[in-house]
């Protein structure tokens, strides 16, 4: 059975759809990874630091699905009002050159489109960047209107519809009382599903 290492799992939008294989979830914060855990009991769930997870685990897997924060990469840190600047955080760069270099399976990084030109060349697909060790068709889904500003528990509730995950807590994101934030990071299912496949044919 295929071993997957899921980093950074969030609710696992993007595990979702994964069908025939052995998960591992790597997810910091714990209310997250306490809903995670709910939504997929046969995944092993370990709630710690994903970045040195991978630095010391990655050669126990087959595969590697990494979704790093994105905010410091974000082009909302130049289009916010508020002064936001911040360095980005490298350990995006960081995980894709590990992985290019040590580690044996397939493996995908998953991130915003960045506010610069990527440091590494990756591909573009809807919002996100990917990169990755195999190919992959192009393959989106569109996003219901007003995705972005979707900031209530409304908006959580139609977020929570259009990826099919569901859940009661209102989770955030330290000071940011958005409940609908966790779910617009998520990947949707059926992009995760694409992508997975394309892996398992490489």
């Amino acid at each position: 059975m295929i071993k997957w290492l899921n980093l950074y799992a969030g609710l696992g939008g993007n595990r979702k759809l994964w069908k025939g294989c052995q998960v591992t979830a790597v997810e910091e914060n714990e209310k997250i990874a306490a809903v995670y855990k709910r939504l997929y009991p046969n995944d092993i769930v370990i709630v710690g630091d994903a970045h040195q997870y991978l630095l010391d685990h990655h050669h126990e897997f087959d595969r590697v699905w990494g979704s790093p924060p994105c905010p410091t990469h974000s082009r909302m840190m130049k289009a916010t009002r508020h002064d936001l600047r911040r360095y980005p955080d490298m350990n995006l760069y960081q995980e894709i050159i590990f992985l290019q270099h040590f580690f044996k399976g397939k493996w995908v990084i998953e991130n915003v489109k960045p506010y610069y030109e990527p440091l590494i060349p990756g591909k573009l697909m809807g919002r996100h960047m990917f990169w990755s060790n195999f190919d992959f068709e192009e393959f989106d889904v569109p996003r219901p209107k007003g995705f972005i500003n979707k900031a209530n528990l409304a908006g959580k509730k139609a977020l929570m519809d259009w990826l099919d995950i569901h859940y009661e807590e209102n989770i955030y994101y330290g000071n940011n009382h958005c409940p609908a934030q966790i779910l617009r990071n998520c990947v949707h299912p059926k992009i995760g599903e694409h992508i997975a496949n394309a892996a398992n044919a490489a």
